[in-house]
């Protein structure tokens, strides 16, 4: 949960986001569409907890998290009577999960930033560990967000420049153009040691959504076993191989 990105084309919105884990040691299932009361749901799932970062609806609507607050520690998390991963599948299990995030419950739920996609409404939710707040974003223009745990406030709007400034020189907004335009992204990032992050963090996962008037697309890259999976809903997961 630590970079997300929108990027609005003229047919199609892309939702991506970067995972950085310590040591990229969690171990997490590929994406796979399951069956919810509001219909499917794609995601990747967390097997300690079974919930996700990253989720999208068969109606195009999704839900990417981010920590709002550095990592809690043991006593902490045991106050915690619910996992972050479960709360964003409720929200995606919810016909307009703008409106469930402002009715949901979030007593003793670790501190996070939602990024809602609501039938082409974009919202950035924010809950600190006792208040929640939100703004409306321009789903026209594209936008990048940072884990506050692992990007200084300087590191942040400085990715923020060069985001921009990386999208404009794209020639055409297409589902293989942005995860590449993700992984070189990040590996730059990497590279020339610009994350602001431990050394302990690697990127494990890339996923990104794809949403048109008609699809509802996910794809996975497993950086670490460098295998991509390709989910849609009305169909399996497909591998498409090593990358």
């Amino acid at each position: 949960m630590c970079t997300v990105t929108y990027i609005p084309s003229k047919s199609n919105i892309f939702i991506t986001s970067i995972r950085k884990e310590k040591n990229g040691h969690s171990v997490v299932l590929p994406p796979e569409q399951y069956s919810f009361s509001s219909g499917s749901i794609i995601f990747p799932k967390e097997t300690v907890s079974g919930g996700s970062w990253i989720a999208c609806h068969a109606n195009g609507n999704s839900v990417s998290f981010l920590n709002a607050a550095p990592a809690a520690d043991a006593s902490e998390e045991q106050s915690y009577r619910k996992s972050r991963g479960l709360i964003l599948l409720d929200l995606a299990d919810h016909t307009t999960p703008f409106n469930c995030f402002l009715a949901i419950n979030l007593n003793r739920i670790a501190p996070f930033t939602a990024i809602i996609s609501d039938n082409f409404h974009l919202f950035e939710c924010y809950w600190d560990g006792k208040n929640k707040s939100y703004t409306e974003l321009d789903a026209h223009a594209p936008h990048i967000w940072s884990s506050v745990d692992l990007y200084s406030h300087d590191a942040a709007s400085k990715r923020k420049m060069q985001f921009e400034e990386s999208i404009a020189a794209i020639k055409e907004l297409n589902q293989k153009n942005i995860l590449e335009f993700h992984r070189d992204f990040d590996q730059k990032e990497s590279a020339e040691g610009q994350t602001g992050a431990s050394e302990q963090f690697v990127t494990s996962s890339i996923t990104l959504i794809t949403v048109g008037q008609q699809i509802a697309k996910m794809q996975y890259l497993d950086v670490i076993n460098r295998q991509l999976f390709d989910t849609t809903p009305g169909m399996g997961p497909t591998t498409i191989g090593k990358q």
